[in-house]
């Protein structure tokens, strides 16, 4: 049978304080994100289930007297916070601390104004406009407040009541009687859904939700520099908050379309260039396709296939600092020619003559065939 304060690292007359503490002591480290043992997860259950109970004064009892087996038969659960999977530690912690605690946390009021849920959007854009940026046009579908009722759910002209059930806490408190004695419960009130207020007349455009779908069109300006996987804040641009809480935040990710042409490391910028043998040898000015337009560049003498030349400011602004830009690196490639005219051939075979101090062997056509079946 586990041992629920030797999993939190606690002593039996441990204090909600020091369980509090001890939980998030071990939740940071064995949370699967951080903690990357095949066991992590089921460790981090197991973590769940014995703070939920022994933050829980009743929970806690009857766990002292009877170990987990008594929690069983008392009809508690004993699955955990945890069964059915967990989010990040920062959504866990907020959970826990932030007044939707598990096992005798406290709980917000249901009626308090509460902040809106987060969106996330992804949005594409061409190689180019991530590097110098762009307004885009997007169309979002998120919630916003009522204006018929102005959030409260009710019909207008009339007023949501305080609910005579659980007096506008959300929570009754149930006893079950069981063969370890009476338990007690706080559990969702059931005539008001935990909401602790009751709509008789719900508002017939949000249908009693103090909240709808409303479809929006927002200009946004898509900053130069963004890479792909970036990520842009909209504040307030989320979904409406319950009881007149802020609304979250639209969160826009990035995607940058791949360029055919060029290749992105950061804010350098690759492209290749394919040069002959003669200019290669012998040097030359050509023009390339830079970011800022055509641009010409030297090529020096002797230069060797995969140099590079670079050409510095050329590349991507930086987000920070605009006025910064990365290196435009041009890979250099020198190809040898599949087919010569009659004019080159004479050429190559003269500078072959010069190099190696003798002319080219010509073999005749029979003489080849001849090779061949050798």
């Amino acid at each position: 049978m586990a041992d629920y304060y030797e999993i939190l690292g606690v002593s039996k007359d441990a204090t909600k304080d020091e369980i509090k503490s001890a939980f998030r002591k071990m939740a940071r480290k064995l949370h699967p994100d951080v903690n990357k043992a095949p066991d992590a997860e089921e460790k981090f259950k197991e973590l769940g289930k014995a703070y939920e109970t022994l933050m829980d004064d009743n929970k806690r009892s009857t766990y002292d007297r009877f170990g987990e087996e008594g929690l069983n038969q008392a009809g508690f659960s004993s699955q955990g916070p945890f069964a059915d999977g967990f989010g990040d530690l920062n959504d866990i912690f907020e959970s826990f601390f932030g007044g939707f605690g598990f096992g005798g946390g406290r709980r917000v009021d249901p009626n308090a104004p509460q902040r809106g849920e987060n969106l996330r959007l992804d949005v594409q854009v061409e190689f180019e406009e991530a590097v110098f940026g762009v307004e885009k046009e997007i169309k979002i579908e998120h919630l916003e407040t009522c204006s018929s009722c102005n959030g409260t759910g009710a019909k207008p002209g009339t007023e949501p009541t305080t609910c005579p059930t659980c007096g506008g806490r959300g929570q009754v408190q149930q006893t079950q009687r069981t063969i370890l004695g009476s338990i007690s419960q706080i559990v969702t009130c059931p005539k008001c859904h935990g909401k602790g207020k009751i709509i008789s007349e719900p508002c017939p455009d949000c249908r009693g939700e103090g909240r709808k779908s409303v479809d929006k069109t927002l200009t946004v300006k898509i900053p130069q520099g963004v890479d792909n996987g970036s990520k842009m804040r909209l504040s307030h641009e989320g979904d409406a908050g319950i009881n007149g809480g802020p609304a979250g935040d639209l969160y826009i990710v990035i995607h940058v379309k791949p360029s055919q042409y060029y290749h992105r490391e950061d804010m350098t910028i690759y492209t290749e260039c394919v040069i002959t043998p003669s200019q290669a040898a012998l040097g030359d000015v050509i023009t390339i396709k830079t970011l800022d337009g055509d641009r010409e560049i030297t090529i020096p003498q002797g230069l060797q296939s995969g140099d590079k030349i670079k050409i510095k400011g050329a590349g991507v602004p930086s987000i920070a600092n605009p006025s910064m830009r990365g290196e435009h690196i041009v890979i250099v490639s020198v190809r040898t020619p599949t087919h010569l005219s009659n004019e080159e051939k004479a050429l190559y075979e003269k500078l072959y003559e010069v190099q190696m101090g003798k002319k080219k062997e010509k073999k005749s056509v029979k003489d080849k065939i001849k090779g061949a079946f050798k």
